[in-house]
C-alpha cells in the first residue's frame, strides 16, 4: 500500500526530508538525504486547488465554477498558495474601470465580483493619494 510522503513532523511540525528511495520495479535502493520539492510541501487542499488552475489554464472563471468560490476566493486561495511556496503575492494593481466593465459584460465576472474589484481600486487610489 503507498501512503502520501509526509512534510511536516508530526511531533515539532518543522519540515520533514526523505533518506531512502527505492525502485518498486527492482528495488534498488538508494539512502541520502532529499530535499522535497516545495509543492510537495503544499497541503493536499492547496494541490488540489493548483491542480484545478492548471487544468483550468489559470482561468480563473472556470476555477470559480469547478470549485464553486467566488473571484475574490480564488484570488484570495492563490496569495495563501504563493507565501506557502515562499514568494511574495504582488500588490494589488489599480484596475481600470472599462477593463472591469468589460469583464462584466464579456460574462468573465459576475455584478458583484465587479463591484468588489471596483472597490478595491477605490481603495488602491485613496492609498496612492
Amino acid at each position: 500500500m503507498k501512503y502520501p510522503i509526509l512534510t511536516q513532523c508530526p511531533v515539532c511540525d518543522h519540515s520533514l526530508y526523505a533518506i531512502k528511495l527505492q525502485c518498486g520495479h527492482c528495488h534498488t535502493t538508494i539512502e541520502n538525504k532529499f530535499e522535497l520539492s516545495k509543492l510537495a510541501q503544499l497541503a493536499p487542499e492547496q494541490l488540489e486547488f493548483i491542480i484545478t488552475f492548471l487544468v483550468s489554464r489559470g482561468n480563473i472563471k472556470e476555477v470559480e465554477k469547478e470549485l464553486g468560490i467566488s473571484y475574490p476566493t480564488v484570488r484570495g486561495k492563490l496569495n495563501e498558495i504563493i507565501i506557502a511556496l515562499g514568494y511574495e503575492p504582488q500588490k494589488k494593481q489599480v484596475t481600470d474601470e472599462s477593463k472591469v466593465i468589460s469583464m462584466l459584460q464579456s460574462g468573465n465576472i459576475t455584478a458583484d465580483e465587479a463591484l468588489e474589484m471596483l472597490k478595491d481600486n477605490q481603495g488602491g487610489r485613496e492609498e496612492d493619494e
